[in-house]
């Protein structure tokens, strides 16, 4: 068990620091929508194209990134939505155990489908072609915009990044469940979340 808290640990402190950029790519992406929006009417005003495909797609793509990311930061911080009337009062090791099973049987395969849905898309948006050879890699529709392939590689680092904090997580059940962590808080469990530096 030592070996398997001591993995927990490790993923936590992969997944810990993904709030720090999380919050520097909402100020990012605010930037670029404040950008988009004062080029669109000044360029309107003064009678240039100053807005461009490229910055319109990547505030969608900042945005889409922060979204996806959040995923595993807002598991392991105990921030996800929960419906606790039935919880309220068990005790710690029975929470354990439900969170355990529904972390073992609901999350994890969820994310293991994802995983496996998704790869021959992003695959193929990178250029994969279905005779095995590489060509282009998907690009945008509109005009000077970005390709496709790198957002939709996201989906994949999100799924990977919320099946290792999902594994993370039922770890940490399992040593609340069988009374390895006596008295330490039980993972998962609704906190506020620390301001970002």
């Amino acid at each position: 068990m030592h070996r398997l808290l001591h993995l927990a640990r490790a993923i936590d402190a992969v997944i810990n620091p993904l709030g720090r950029l999380l919050s520097w790519l909402v100020l990012l992406t605010i930037a670029v929508g404040f950008y988009n929006v004062m080029a669109r009417y000044i360029g309107r005003f003064v009678g240039l194209q100053l807005a461009s495909n490229r910055l319109i797609e990547l505030q969608w793509y900042l945005f889409s990134m922060t979204f996806l990311l959040s995923f595993p930061y807002v598991l392991l911080r105990g921030a996800n939505v929960r419906v606790d009337f039935l919880e309220a009062d068990w005790s710690a090791q029975r929470k354990a155990m439900v969170g355990f099973w529904g972390t073992t049987l609901l999350l994890i395969p969820f994310c293991l489908l994802g995983l496996w849905v998704t790869v021959n898309p992003v695959l193929q948006s990178w250029g994969l072609l279905p005779d095995g050879t590489w060509g282009q890699w998907e690009m945008s529709p509109d005009a000077n915009g970005l390709p496709r392939a790198p957002i939709k590689s996201m989906v994949l680092v999100a799924f990977t990044l919320l099946l290792a904090q999902g594994i993370s997580q039922a770890i940490k059940y399992w040593a609340v469940w069988c009374g390895y962590l006596q008295g330490a808080a039980l993972p998962g469990v609704e906190t506020e979340l620390p301001p970002v530096e």
